[in-house]
């Protein structure tokens, strides 16, 4: 039986799984119930299982019964603080709270992954890391299962480290999609706060007004990226919110704004950190006032590498239909903590569309949206490719050892 057949025999499990995950959703690093139904859904499988200390973190290590190497396999389990609004009949039944990103679909496909490896230990070789995860979504989950030692879990250094992510929309149902370099983009912010001098509005001349020197910035920042940045390594800045005064005819003391950055490579990044503070510092003196600029990174760039990335495209053309398998232009606007990962692990994220059957995945609902609905049917697809991922990878490893002997 291969490997997706058995995959397919596991779907009804992991759709209970995954719509029990989906009405009880969970934020941040603390997941109790979601971690409690990992444990539950991984129970009698030969795992060596260790829960996080910091976090509600779940990493299991499957010993391969012959020598190798070791991969790990990333699923992150939070959710957003989103009102769901899909109409789903196992819709979120917490207020504020949805899987708005599809982390239900990644945690229970990784359990799926688990139970496809355990039944197939014997033929491994080497140990395959299972990387349960909280936090994702601005929390620096990933950052502290490093601390605590997940890439370390296996007792040896690991050789890959794959992920999936759905997309409600970007694809067409199923289909896998991926790129060589940078998949996601660095996300950072920028946090500025303008002192003035408060006042009349009737007499703006005696105040030191910071509405219009942090309009002044906003338009700035635009100006500024376009003529600072190559268009071919893009920049986005997006300001988000804005704050200032409380009445028509009061000039305030001060004015606040804060800003998303994204960027595609380090080195931009690193020229964002240290010239947006000095552009907002200076524009502020220009005008006789004082400001605050704080740049704060959040995530890095997720960069894929070049040979994994085109392991990971011909595992899944070998399993799927190759017409379903993609090589994406250009990177995901998105960002992702697995970028943590993959800095110090040669590794790949993949995408995996999970647009309802039929539906026109073009317009539908995105990533984040309250409305946005992700199939189950995906499930046995990601489950499937996880496996295969690591099991083809560990025979490279195994192989390499036994030339190596």
């Amino acid at each position: 039986m291969s490997v997706v057949e058995r995959a397919k025999e596991l779907q009804p499990e992991l759709v209970q799984l995954r719509r029990s995950l989906h009405r009880e959703p969970e934020l941040g690093l603390h997941l109790p119930r979601t971690q409690e139904k990992v444990l539950a859904a991984l129970d009698g499988l030969p795992l060596e299982v260790t829960l996080g200390r910091k976090l509600t973190s779940v990493t299991a290590v499957l010993r391969g019964g012959k020598p190798g190497g070791a991969v790990l396999l990333r699923g992150d389990m939070d959710a957003l603080p989103v009102t769901e609004e899909s109409g789903l009949a196992y819709a979120s039944g917490v207020p504020g709270r949805m899987h708005a990103c599809g982390h239900d679909l990644h945690t229970a496909g990784l359990v799926g992954a688990a139970r496809l490896l355990a039944e197939r230990r014997e033929h491994l070789h080497g140990d395959v890391v299972f990387m349960f995860q909280p936090g994702e979504e601005g929390h620096n989950g990933a950052g502290t299962m490093i601390e605590e030692g997940v890439l370390e879990a296996a007792g040896r250094p690991l050789d890959a480290a794959y992920a999936l992510h759905v997309a409600a929309n970007r694809v067409p149902g199923g289909v896998v999609i991926t790129r060589s370099g940078t998949i996601t983009s660095a996300s950072d912010r920028l946090v500025v706060t303008v002192r003035g001098k408060g006042g009349h509005g009737s007499d703006p001349a005696t105040a030191k007004d910071p509405i219009p020197v942090a309009c002044e910035m906003v338009t700035a920042l635009q100006t500024w990226v376009t003529r600072t940045f190559n268009i071919f390594d893009p920049v986005v800045v997006t300001v988000g919110t804005f704050h200032a005064g409380t009445k028509s005819n009061i000039i305030p003391d001060h004015a606040e704004f804060e800003a998303t950055v994204r960027s595609y490579s380090e080195s931009a990044q690193e020229r964002l950190a240290e010239g947006l503070p000095r552009l907002m510092t200076s524009i502020a003196a220009a005008h006789g006032l004082d400001a605050e600029a704080v740049y704060k990174f959040d995530y890095p760039v997720t960069v894929n590498d070049a040979d994994e990335t085109a392991f990971a495209l011909a595992a899944a053309r070998d399993l799927f239909d190759p017409r379903e398998v993609w090589e994406s232009p250009q990177p995901s606007n998105g960002s992702e903590d697995f970028a943590l990962v993959l800095k110090p692990v040669p590794g790949a994220m993949l995408m995996v569309g999970a647009a309802p059957e039929g539906a026109d995945w073009q317009n539908a609902p995105m990533n984040h949206s309250p409305r946005a609905v992700f199939d189950d049917r995906v499930l046995y697809r990601q489950a499937a490719l996880l496996s295969e991922l690591a099991e083809r990878r560990l025979a490279d490893t195994g192989t390499s050892a036994g030339t190596a002997a």
